[in-house]
């Protein structure tokens, strides 16, 4: 293999638990084209203050905790926003294929164009991705502009593709009291599930503001610093719609 890819990590997680199945070595990439109220991690949004390390330095150092894995575990890379490093993501899960390792994306699928040459690298790393963990921000599509800046036609897209290539993904959904919590929107989300031919779990998030202290930190204003956690009510109701066919 030629020189490894190189890309800016935030942070790394030997033990992670709740990003994929099994125990996995979380990497967490810097940048995002997104600017979601709810982020808890703003500090990811900007790479200039991270190093670059590669792919191989990575794979070396995630295979040091193979022995915990077990069945099911792996390595999952986040961010920030992982399909913006799809060079490096080849690089990287091309080694862990080859080695036998599970892998893992969890992306909001922002990035996702079918313009050259992003199509073909995105399809390229989708043949040595096992799992990816992908978000409905909101399923209206005025709504997801106010919540997160960006448009969704194409995570939609990008959805609709991995459900044609039969690729497994799990549907996460932060649950945001006033914005995403509503039955309308939950019963809309659920109608947009059933249209998916890959969807293997459904997980619902409730919203939290533990992110408070990186904005303040940071010297951003927090859009959602006065907003609830959703109620054990509404919670159950999300999943009761979402979660149950």
């Amino acid at each position: 293999m030629s020189e490894s890819v190189k890309a800016k990590v935030h942070s790394i997680e030997t033990f992670g638990s709740v990003d994929g199945p099994g125990v996995r070595f979380i990497i967490f990439l810097t940048g995002c084209p997104l600017r979601c109220q709810f982020c808890h991690n703003p500090d990811t949004w900007d790479g200039s203050k991270f190093e670059e390390q590669s792919a191989e330095d990575l794979f070396k150092k995630a295979l040091r905790y193979k022995s915990y894995w077990k069945k099911g575990g792996g390595i999952t890379v986040s961010g920030g926003e992982p399909l913006l490093h799809l060079d490096f993501l080849l690089d990287l899960f091309t080694r862990c294929h080859e080695a036998g390792v599970s892998t893992c994306i969890d992306t909001s699928g922002a990035p996702f164009t079918k313009d050259e040459p992003y199509y073909s690298k995105w399809k390229a790393v989708m043949d040595v991705t096992d799992l990816l963990l992908v978000d409905i921000k909101h399923i209206d599509p005025e709504e997801h502009i106010k919540l997160t800046g960006k448009p969704l036609d194409n995570i939609h897209q990008m959805f609709k593709e991995l459900s044609d290539m039969k690729k497994p993904i799990w549907i996460r959904h932060v649950l945001v009291p006033g914005i995403s919590d509503k039955d309308e929107y939950l019963i809309k989300t659920r109608e947009f599930i059933d249209t998916l031919d890959n969807v293997e779990k459904v997980e619902v998030l409730p919203y939290h503001n533990l992110g408070t202290m990186k904005y303040d930190a940071m010297g951003i204003e927090y859009p959602l610093r006065d907003c609830p956690s959703p109620s054990k009510e509404r919670i159950e109701n999300a999943k009761k719609i979402l979660c149950n066919k």
